[in-house]
């Protein structure tokens, strides 16, 4: 059985971030990384981006050169996924029948992208769009002359994959059951200017819209999508981008405590010994939530959860406290946000969407929580500064003055 003083499971943002700190740190350890995955770590926003636009080479989302990780002695076992963790043997076993021993172990698993429920979700040209073999098998529909689409799901998965197919050249119809895009992460500001933007690029929005069924053409393939109003729209791919299901099976059923998740302390511990977690499956208690016990899906989530644990095992442990921040590149639309806005009552315009270049403000109790940032790199690098400051109430009039550094409310 091959055994390492570290094991990190999952070979994305976080699993890779962990054994880049663990030896800028000084670690002189074994380290293992272990994914599903058959390609080395790379980037996954590029995906249903740049990569799937054609505008990025694979080596280009790399996150390090292959070379890399053998000249840092960090070993790769790709194409092998955890089926189950001895927690009290500090063992891992894996899907090709293999075990790997640990004396400590970092969860970096993510998520699976949740399927559809309906009938037809399997069907061949449904895509999920999660890892580069979900991308290049979309490449490979288009290049081979699917040109109608249907996107289910107006998140930012939705959006960024409508975006790059209007720009290939495909007729598209983007599909969301609530009645605004973005309603689960964004005010009503910006859910109407993407719509709007969506629409003007060409793209037929439907909201309030719930699909009932992928149609079969009769040789297992996707041709239409059925809404439960009746309406039939035809297609030759669909896209579907609803959230994911965070990969944390092995891990609860050795003990681990989680419900949305995998559950984890302020130094991203699991309550499994020598176990941590990070990462979009890690539920922890965010500060810049009120202390509430969420899951953040972002690369800057994971690299810095993996920081927190890398000093952790470095026996220099240090609290996760990093503000929570985000992108989406959309046609020619840069939004960056940073904060959160749980539970804001409160929002300010900042400039005037027609320009293609404003902010908006989110408050809660009169305080800045949240900055959703389009075309504004000032706004978003200030508006960063400003939370991280901890700055108090602030006057909406002030805030609403684009002519207002931002910087000067510190």
């Amino acid at each position: 059985m091959d055994h390492a003083d570290v094991v990190i499971v999952g070979t994305g943002h976080g699993g890779a971030q962990a054994g880049i700190a663990l030896r800028q740190q000084g670690f002189e350890g074994s380290i293992m990384m272990v994914g599903r995955d058959t390609a080395p770590p790379y980037e996954r926003p590029p995906l249903s981006k740049e990569y799937l636009a054609g505008d990025k080479a694979f080596e280009r989302i790399m996150i390090r050169p292959e070379k890399f990780w053998a000249d840092k002695a960090i070993g790769l076992r790709l194409g092998s996924g955890v089926t189950a963790i001895d927690a009290q043997g500090h063992v891992i076993k894996l899907s090709d029948g293999s075990q790997i021993g640990y004396n400590k172990l970092i969860w970096s698993g993510g998520g699976d992208p949740r399927r559809m429920p309906c009938p037809g979700g399997n069907l061949k040209h449904v895509f999920y769009v999660r890892d580069k073999g979900d991308a290049d098998a979309m490449m490979a529909a288009l290049a081979a002359g699917s040109r109608r689409a249907v996107v289910i799901g107006g998140g930012y998965i939705g959006l960024e994959a409508a975006a790059v197919l209007r720009k290939l050249g495909c007729e598209v119809v983007l599909v969301e059951m609530l009645p605004r895009l973005l309603a689960r992460v964004a005010g009503e500001e910006l859910s109407t200017f993407y719509a709007e933007e969506h629409r003007r690029q060409g793209v037929d929005v439907r909201l309030s819209c719930a699909v009932s069924e992928i149609l079969d053409d009769g040789m297992g393939r996707a041709a239409g999508v059925a809404l439960d109003d009746g309406t039939r729209l035809a297609c030759d791919m669909v896209v579907v981008g609803i959230g994911i299901v965070p990969a944390v099976g092995p891990l609860i059923a050795a003990g681990a405590a989680g419900s949305n998740g995998v559950d984890v302390d302020e130094f991203c511990r699991t309550t499994l010994d020598d176990v941590y977690a990070i990462g979009d499956c890690a539920a922890h208690a965010n500060p810049f939530a009120d202390g509430a016990v969420i899951r953040l899906e972002s690369v800057q989530n994971a690299h810095d959860m993996a920081n927190t644990v890398a000093r952790a095992i470095m026996g220099e442990p240090e609290p996760y406290h990093a503000l929570p921040w985000f992108w989406s590149n959309q046609y020619d639309l840069k939004l960056q946000t940073a904060g959160l806005n749980l539970g804001y009552d409160e929002t300010v315009l900042r400039g005037d969407p027609e320009s293609r270049k404003f902010t908006v403000v989110y408050l809660k109790d009169g305080k800045p929580i949240a900055f959703d940032c389009v075309n504004t790199m000032k706004d978003y690098v200030q508006g960063r500064k400003l939370l991280e400051s901890g700055v108090g109430k602030v006057d909406p009039a002030v805030l609403a003055d684009p002519d207002m550094p931002l910087k000067d409310l510190m």
